[in-house]
């Protein structure tokens, strides 16, 4: 990772909701403290990451600049951070506020293709292939 950076995020580009939100904080990051890197570029890598796509896709992901990891919300929380807005960040450590966020980020990101259209009806997968082998 490069160092430059106070956050890594990976993000599925092909996701309506995903890119919405990247695009608003792109903007917000006037510094460039962010690095986002899209999962649904073909020649995007898990294994190299140590993770499964299926584990990428199935909650937002972050890595800090030692390495370590964050999911979920707190993602998010690390990402408005870095775009200068820790000011809206503060209330969501409240805990039964960041219960419910957790609770909503859990129920949205697990139907987040649904929500999007991307499930295929004809079969009711809510898979997305990221090997082109995978694809029917």
């Amino acid at each position: 990772m490069n160092h430059q950076f106070e956050i890594e995020a990976f993000y599925d580009a092909e996701c309506p909701l995903c890119l919405r939100e990247v695009n608003m904080i792109r903007r917000l990051d006037r510094k460039h403290k962010i690095l986002f890197t899209n999962i649904a570029d073909p020649k995007f890598d898990a294994e190299a990451y140590g993770k499964t796509w299926d584990q990428f896709m199935n909650e937002m992901h972050a890595r800090l600049p030692d390495g370590s990891w964050v999911t979920g919300v707190e993602v998010f929380r690390r990402l408005y951070t870095a775009a200068g807005l820790g000011w809206i960040v503060l209330p969501t450590r409240l805990p039964v506020v960041s219960q419910l966020l957790d609770l909503t980020y859990c129920f949205c990101a697990k139907n987040r293709l649904r929500f999007t259209g991307r499930c295929n009806h004809q079969n009711g997968s809510c898979r997305v292939p990221h090997d082109i082998n995978e694809v029917s």
